[in-house]
């Protein structure tokens, strides 16, 4: 049994792994081994356990010959060719809602520092330019009692509307469907077309996750949508916004500034003009760093490949169709 891990993760979730196989994990240091090179390291695996920055194409999904399952290391799997995993009967599984909460506190963090404009302050302290204080510096945007509008209730948009009424601000959330529990729990409004939610908002919070309809979600069009006093905060995945139009409507200060955690591009480049911008919050698709998540994700990443080597349904499944009735002669047979 090989079980390949393709970055290195903690170590008592491989403790899980290396009782029930050869446990081979890919390299520590950057860059990020490309689909190629993810390809040939699991060309031989029984077993892989991704990280969401290595990307597992239908081509490589289809030359493991022997993969009998993939797991993923965090709540997303737009990185997996899922439907190449359920040709085959591969199941998929993920970590839905465990990072949930933390996740939340990262994006909370995030508008917090892009209103009080603290990116730019600390530069400006760092750099030695302080020499006493006089009003009017750093001016910023309060929070309490402003719109915040999120963009997808589900759980983590739900968990920042949480916080934010903390700071008796008025939410406004636009999904694909009204998510009533979160109406009544958070006094939170519906509002059906998402320039509508774009224009009434202080801050926009974006929480879908990436499809073909959410990529470039927020282009020049929606961008122009929103106040020019408005912050954008986007902790859910790079593609959602298109960086180079966000750049021109900060730069024409058509929006006041934006906080980003994520990336349309995976390192970042060192020329993206974004993190040459004052009024950009720019984080490492970090918004979900605690130490009790790096520890906790790994771990239930660990525990779904030893359900399925031991025999047990996974049970946090992308692609449950895999254990449908038949499923395994259909997919035997071609």
């Amino acid at each position: 049994m090989k079980i390949v891990v393709t970055r290195p993760v903690a170590e008592d979730a491989l403790a899980l792994l290396r009782p029930r196989g050869e446990v081979r994990v890919g390299p520590a240091e950057p860059p990020i081994p490309s689909a190629d090179e993810v390809a040939r390291m699991i060309a031989d695996a029984d077993v892989v356990y991704t990280l969401p920055a290595n990307p597992l194409t239908g081509d490589a999904i289809r030359g493991a010959t022997k993969l009998r399952m993939i797991a993923t290391m965090g709540t997303g799997y737009d990185n997996i060719d899922v439907g190449a995993a359920r040709a085959r009967g591969i199941p998929v599984t993920f970590a839905p809602g465990i990072l949930d909460e933390t996740t939340a506190d990262g994006a909370f963090a995030l508008l917090l520092a892009a209103a009080r404009r603290l990116g730019e302050a600390e530069r400006f302290l760092r750099a030695g330019k302080y020499r006493g204080w006089t009003p009017f510096m750093f001016t910023g945007q309060d929070v309490n009692h402003a719109a915040l509008g999120i963009v997808g209730m589900g759980r983590i948009g739900r968990a920042v509307a949480r916080r934010a009424k903390g700071f008796a601000m008025t939410i406004l959330y636009h999904d694909a469907r009204r998510n009533e529990d979160a109406e009544r729990e958070l006094d939170a409004t519906f509002v059906a077309g998402l320039d509508d939610l774009l224009a009434r908002s202080d801050f926009v919070s974006l929480h879908v996750p990436l499809l073909p309809e959410t990529r470039h979600l927020m282009n020049a069009e929606r961008l122009r949508k929103m106040k020019r006093t408005a912050v954008l905060i986007n902790t859910s995945r790079g593609p959602v916004v298109d960086e180079r139009a966000l750049a021109r409507a900060l730069e024409a200060k058509r929006l006041a500034g934006a906080a980003l955690d994520v990336w349309e591009e995976e390192p970042i480049a060192r020329d993206n003009p974004l993190l040459k911008m004052d009024n950009v919050i720019a984080t490492p698709h970090a918004a979900y760093f605690s130490s009790a998540a790096v520890a906790q994700v790994p771990r239930r990443c660990g525990e779904e490949i030893a359900r399925v080597l031991t025999g047990q349904r996974p049970l946090n499944v992308v692609n449950p169709d895999v254990y449908a009735p038949g499923a395994a002669l259909r997919n035997k047979r071609r």
